[in-house]
């Protein structure tokens, strides 16, 4: 089996020098995470020092580290380790012939990543890879461009930001063939001045595109114009996606079913009818940018209908779970791992389909929103009555505006913490129930989820 790494090719690419020969089939830089033959690269950080688990990685089996200070172990010895594993980052960007998708977008970049490797895999198994997790800022893309086999046909980079310029330094690193942008909204808008300037920083995508590289972006964003202008400057060919008819992919019917939603998606050249399996209207734009971007890379764009069709929730992320209780069952929909205003309200709409008893909404307050916290929270009233909700379990300060808001118009319980929400909905839920659980990932809501699921994740 062909290794991922040799040590030579790791010195020669990093700038080190190798105790020993080694081959590698992984690469980690959280000592959790090390399995057999895997490198585990010795991070350096304001709170911790990779150096001190060492040990316990070549214990759990890793073949071989990269540090920057004296080690026993087989190693590449380097000056510094973050930029190590940046220089093998880059290295397999450099030696591999796949074709490069970057995804970035204030909602929807991890869900369509994973989608976008489902539909590739799906017509090329074992021929496409992609970051895992949210692994989407300084450390986790260099880290996922560095897992990229050899022999990769295809590969699916999620990146992130909270502050301008950095996708500008993550996209000159992953160089896309492709460059699509999900969707803009008031996501981090604690460190932008509006809308405006988060779009412009999720423009910086289209920066780093290959030469006669595709810029995929939603037509039916209110900055369109913004992030055209943005693509022009960098991409061989825009293509656009949404549910207007003037998007170069678009929907001509989305049914909604009890089995998922059948769309019939137009494409420049062609049409492709499928069923798509995650619930709600903003997963039909997701999906509609999937084929936009399987197509522009070759891919098979039957199979990617069949993966779309496939598809479950990710945990976290849609993960649809159901609770036993004494009698029955509730539904529990996991959204616990991270929030704001428009992934909140559509979650929130698409509970309002659930055929279930009563439906119940547990909140978490949504971070990093800047002065316009309290309204974006307060704003969140209008679609839970719209989706008949009849419980409200708010998490955390700064939901008191929704509390506020909603007092007088269904039952609120106001709770300051994820373990008092848990036992709250614990003593509420009831069979036939249907629950959303949706907060910021640091509310810890993943916690009320594995409780009730039985920590089945």
């Amino acid at each position: 089996m062909t290794p991922l790494w040799t040590a030579a090719e790791i010195a020669a690419a990093t700038g080190g020098t190798a105790s020993a020969d080694f081959p590698v089939s992984g690469v980690a830089y959280d000592s959790r995470e090390v399995g057999p033959g895997d490198l585990f690269v010795a991070l350096t950080g304001e709170s911790t020092d990779g150096h001190r688990f060492v040990p316990q990685a070549i214990t759990q089996g890793a073949a071989g580290v990269i540090v920057s200070a004296p080690c026993d172990a087989p190693h590449i010895r380097v000056a510094d380790t973050t930029a190590a594993l940046h220089a093998l980052g880059a290295a397999s960007r450099a030696r591999t012939t796949a074709r490069i998708i970057g995804v970035t977008g204030s909602v929807g970049k991890t869900g369509t990543k994973e989608a976008l490797f489902a539909a590739l895999d799906r017509g090329m198994p074992g021929a496409a890879h992609r970051s895992v997790k949210s692994y989407n800022n300084h450390v986790g893309v260099p880290l996922s461009l560095a897992r990229m086999p050899r022999d990769a046909r295809f590969g699916v980079f999620e990146m992130g930001m909270n502050h301008a310029g950095e996708l500008d330094a993550l996209t000159r690193l992953v160089r896309p063939h492709v460059a699509l942008i999900t969707a803009i909204a008031p996501a981090h808008s604690a460190f932008f001045s509006g809308e405006e300037a988060i779009a412009d920083a999720k423009g910086e995508i289209f920066r780093g595109l290959e030469p006669g590289g595709t810029a995929i972006i939603p037509y039916d964003s209110p900055h369109y114009e913004r992030l055209r202008t943005a693509a022009a400057a960098h991409a061989a060919q825009i293509v656009t996606f949404g549910r207007s008819r003037q998007a170069d992919v678009h929907a001509t019917e989305a049914m909604r079913s009890p089995h998922g939603t059948l769309i019939n998606a137009v494409l420049p050249g062609g049409q492709l009818t499928f069923t798509l399996a995650m619930p709600g209207e903003h997963w039909v734009s997701n999906a509609l940018a999937v084929i936009a971007a399987v197509a522009a890379v070759g891919g098979d764009l039957a199979a990617a209908g069949l993966a779309l069709a496939e598809m479950a929730g990710l945990p976290g992320r849609g993960a649809r779970r159901h609770v036993a209780l004494p009698g029955g069952e509730a539904l529990l929909i996991d959204e616990s791992y991270n929030a704001n205003p428009a992934s909140m309200a559509a979650t929130i709409r698409e509970l309002g389909h659930e055929p279930a008893t009563r439906k119940l909404a547990l909140l978490g307050e949504m971070r990093e929103l800047g002065s316009g916290s309290d309204d974006f929270h307060a704003a969140l009233a209008q679609p839970l009555i719209d989706a008949k909700a009849e419980i409200a379990i708010l998490v955390g300060d700064g939901m008191t505006p929704l509390a506020e808001s909603l007092a007088g118009r269904m039952a609120v319980a106001h709770v300051p913490d994820a373990a008092t929400a848990r036992d709250r909905l614990a003593e509420m839920l009831r069979p036939g129930d249907a629950v959303l659980v949706k907060g910021s990932n640091a509310i810890g809501l993943a916690r009320v989820v594995h409780a009730l699921a039985g920590d089945i994740f």
